[in-house]
């Protein structure tokens, strides 16, 4: 059936997908995730991290036409993957995730967000490469509907945030407007406010957004649910309308 790869958003890595790759087998599918530079496993230092170095990671793990699945923060680097090399990409799925603006990088939408969520809740290293979320917010932000083991899982691998590849605007996207996308908006999202994801994605075709009802990590809330979703989408099946 579909083949899968799975990108993480800010702080986490290739493990926060341990419950969905095994749901999206037991659908039938291929289904794997990377650690992008400077996550998890990934040996790169920090200050060397790039949007175009996570760009280039997600198309050398491709051997074929996938389903890309960027969560929150990895809207960007899987946009510009998209747009290097769209014949990689069957359709992109933003989970929660940032949509490019033109002319914005990730912080920049941030701060245009309708709510500043994060407030208080990260803070950047003294010299200005990383950030880390407060572990004492860390649950709230991102594990509020979570079960207590997969908090107890997520919250020791937790890494700082390169700063960098964040601030750094995407160039004209000439090629990514004709790829097949998708969007799953997370209704009870405390990162990523949920009337700001129907904004990012109220562009997007009709039938391509719809919602689930959880917080900002659904991969580990709801994780066969999350599966059946994806599934549906990279079997063609049209999404129903979003809530609210």
């Amino acid at each position: 059936m579909g083949r899968f790869l799975l990108i993480h958003g800010s702080c986490h890595g290739a493990w926060c997908w341990r419950d969905v790759i095994p749901a999206l087998q037991a659908l039938g599918h291929e289904a794997r995730a990377i650690d992008l530079p400077a996550h998890g496993d990934d040996l790169t230092p920090a200050a060397e991290a790039t949007l175009d170095g996570y760009a280039a990671a997600i198309l050398t793990a491709i051997d074929g036409s996938v389903t890309l699945v960027g969560h929150s923060a990895a809207g960007y680097p899987i946009t510009l993957a998209a747009e290097r090399a769209p014949e990689k990409i069957a359709r992109l799925v933003y989970l929660c995730a940032y949509v490019p603006a033109p002319g914005l990088s990730i912080i920049d939408m941030r701060r245009a967000g309708p709510r500043q969520t994060l407030t208080g809740a990260v803070r950047a290293d003294t010299e200005g490469v990383t950030y880390s979320i407060d572990p004492g917010r860390a649950r709230d932000c991102f594990y509020n509907d979570c079960p207590d083991d997969a908090v107890d899982y997520a919250m020791p691998r937790l890494c700082p945030e390169p700063i960098r590849p964040q601030s750094t605007p995407l160039p004209p996207l000439a090629r990514w407007p004709d790829i097949e996308r998708h969007y799953l908006i997370c209704e009870d999202d405390r990162t990523i406010p949920p009337e700001y994801q129907r904004t990012m994605s109220a562009s997007f075709p009709a039938g391509t957004v719809t919602s689930l009802p959880t917080g900002h990590s659904p991969f580990f809330a709801a994780p066969e649910m999350l599966a059946r979703r994806l599934s549906d989408i990279a079997s063609g099946y049209s999404a129903q309308p979003s809530q609210g």
